[in-house]
């Protein structure tokens, strides 16, 4: 989404430009589980409704990973220990 509107740009198609991020060392793709999913539904506090953002901080509560985001809602959030995050 953020390169169909234009706030995030790649200098090459796409797919392509995932599958090469996919392909460094130490890149892995988390699966959006059923727990995860649930998860994002369920958040503790309080926490905007951006479908995609609930699932991000629900996959790092699952999978205990932190995030490093400049996404100030969810830096916001984690102000409360619902999810550690560090802001870049």
């Amino acid at each position: 989404m953020l390169v169909a509107k234009n706030r995030l740009t790649v200098t090459k198609p796409l797919y392509q430009w995932v599958k090469e991020v996919l392909a460094q060392p130490g890149m892995n793709l988390y699966p959006l589980t059923p727990e995860i999913a649930i998860e994002s539904s369920f958040l503790p506090g309080s926490f905007h409704g951006d479908p995609a953002d609930r699932i991000i901080v629900a996959t790092a509560r699952i999978a205990d990973l932190t995030l490093l985001t400049r996404d100030s809602k969810i830096i916001n959030y984690s102000k409360n220990s619902h999810v550690i995050c560090f802001s870049i």
